[in-house]
């Protein structure tokens, strides 16, 4: 009898019939920047042999590295052809992705990421994935440490600022789950902490009359891959009211340090967040 894997359609994509026959895997393509920052924090950048065009941190991969993907797009054939042993993706956006290397015979892993903690395990993760888990333990234990001091020194202060993060401006989307804990460790008070746990943006869309309503001492801006315009926020109508916009604290963080979510955040992007309370906290 026929079974269900004699059923499917082998056509589409050249099968790779190599796909994780050792371990640790020996090629690596990673489809999100943070899963190559972490290898590259664990020493075992030379399994790299693709990465996506958002690949930037540390700076020399853009020279070292041959960019394979978009976020939501990728050059199937062109991964194929680098022979992973196993693909690195990111979450439901790029599920399509995943199940076209899937159904071409090759070994993928998707994370889901959303928070601090999971964060820590994705690097535990990607340390296990390449037998580097002493490596990776370190690392999360610094991490953990850097985190556990910035949230000690936040708690000794009186002043705890209120902070509207913008991941976009048109709608407006307030910040992602890491985000918003960063935020709170740093010792600020996200505006919509409710907006925390939904994974989806569309789910933290928020209006102007809710950021007015909510009177944020600080604008931290992050507009996903394009340059944050200050003065667009600062003619929102009504906004001249908010304290944020009073006081000229309207501040970009650069997408690449706050939007992955890998050690970026938990290092330079925290620190960003932490200069930009420093005002209210001095």
């Amino acid at each position: 009898m026929e079974t269900e894997t004699c059923r499917r359609d082998k056509s589409a994509f050249p099968r790779h019939s190599d796909a994780m026959r050792s371990f640790p895997p020996e090629r690596i393509v990673c489809l999100t920047e943070e899963t190559v920052e972490t290898l590259y924090l664990l020493g075992e950048q030379d399994r790299i042999v693709g990465v996506s065009g958002y690949a930037v941190r540390p700076p020399q991969v853009r020279r070292e590295k041959p960019r394979v993907s978009a976020f939501i797009s990728a050059d199937v054939p062109k991964i194929l052809a680098l022979q992973p042993d196993i693909v690195l993706c990111f979450s439901d956006l790029q599920a399509e992705i995943a199940a076209a290397l899937v159904r071409a015979g090759v070994a993928v892993h998707v994370f889901n990421q959303r928070d601090i903690a999971g964060i820590l395990a994705m690097i535990a993760t990607v340390g296990a994935l390449v037998d580097a888990k002493t490596r990776a333990d370190t690392l999360v234990k610094a991490l953990s440490a850097r985190l556990a001091s910035v949230k000690d020194a936040a708690e000794q202060r009186q002043v705890r600022p209120r902070v509207y993060f913008e991941e976009w401006d048109d709608p407006l989307i307030t910040g992602i789950g890491w985000v918003s804990e960063l935020i709170e460790l740093a010792g600020g008070i996200d505006a919509f902490p409710e907006l925390r746990s939904q994974k989806a943006a569309k789910d933290r869309i928020v209006s102007p009359d809710d950021v007015l309503a909510a009177m944020p001492d600080i604008i931290l801006a992050s507009w996903c891959g394009k340059k944050v315009v200050p003065d667009k926020i600062r003619q929102r109508p009504g906004w001249s009211e908010i304290p944020a916009v009073r006081n000229n604290r309207i501040i970009e963080i650069k997408s690449p340090l706050i939007l992955q979510p890998g050690p970026a955040a938990l290092t330079d992007g925290l620190d960003a967040i932490v200069a930009a309370l420093a005002p209210f906290q001095d």
